[in-house]
């Protein structure tokens, strides 16, 4: 096969996959109540306690908390880490309130109150969810000899990102709502002499999809009960 044909192979498989990739998102958010963060309260994203140890990824907790306070109308957020060591022991993972029922009781303890004054923290943000694998299929071989090297054969592999932040009011010592987005993403790599990867960046979308939602959510303006959207891209 001529290069001009190989070339023009690598382009008609390129577009097929570009043309058949795709990312589909949705968020949905449910308020319980009204929330307002004023000039000197801010907010800390925190990884919900998970029995089997298992929580949210790091770097998607940095992502939204970054999000949140970067921008004109960004909010105070504390750093989670700083946190948790602030008020410890009471939100270790181990010990850390998992229901929303036992915010009251905590913050009826004249020392924790003291403590949660001093962070100037008012929302703590809960995330849950993971970015994972779903499905995936195909071969991709490489190899190299004396005056050539190169690859052929074509892989592709689903992910999906399905997170969840329940946001809680720890003045009022109250559940205030929850938001949520799932985006599922198809990525490729194509083998022709040179690989040509095509990366869904499904986590990434999660993260501005649901920091977006909690920017809204949070500054308190009207929505519905339950919003959801999708679109393709």
């Amino acid at each position: 096969m001529s290069k001009i044909s190989v070339l023009r192979l690598i382009a008609v498989v390129a577009a097929s996959v570009a043309l058949s990739a795709c990312m589909r998102a949705r968020t949905e958010e449910v308020r319980e109540m009204a929330t307002s963060v004023g000039e000197t309260e801010g907010i800390v994203v925190l990884a919900k306690p998970q029995s089997d140890g298992a929580g949210t990824e790091a770097k998607f907790l940095d992502c939204v908390g970054d999000s949140l306070k970067s921008g004109e109308h960004g909010f105070k957020v504390k750093n989670n880490k700083e946190f948790v060591n602030a008020m410890f022991p009471w939100f270790e993972p181990s010990t850390a309130p998992v229901r929303a029922e036992a915010i009251a009781e905590l913050m009826s303890h004249e020392q924790v109150a003291r403590r949660l004054d001093t962070t100037g923290v008012r929302y703590v943000v809960w995330l849950n969810g993971a970015t994972r694998k779903t499905d995936g299929g195909g071969s991709l071989a490489c190899g190299a000899a004396p005056g050539a090297a190169g690859c052929i054969g074509f892989g592709w592999w689903e992910k999906e990102s399905d997170y969840q932040a329940t946001v809680w009011d720890l003045k009022q010592s109250r559940a205030a709502g929850s938001v949520s987005a799932d985006v599922t993403g198809t990525s490729a790599i194509v083998g022709a002499i040179v690989p040509l990867p095509f990366i869904a960046r499904v986590q990434g979308t999660a993260c501005n999809r649901l920091s977006s939602q909690l920017r809204t959510f949070l500054h308190g303006e009207p929505v519905a009960e339950i919003k959801s959207a999708s679109r393709k891209n």
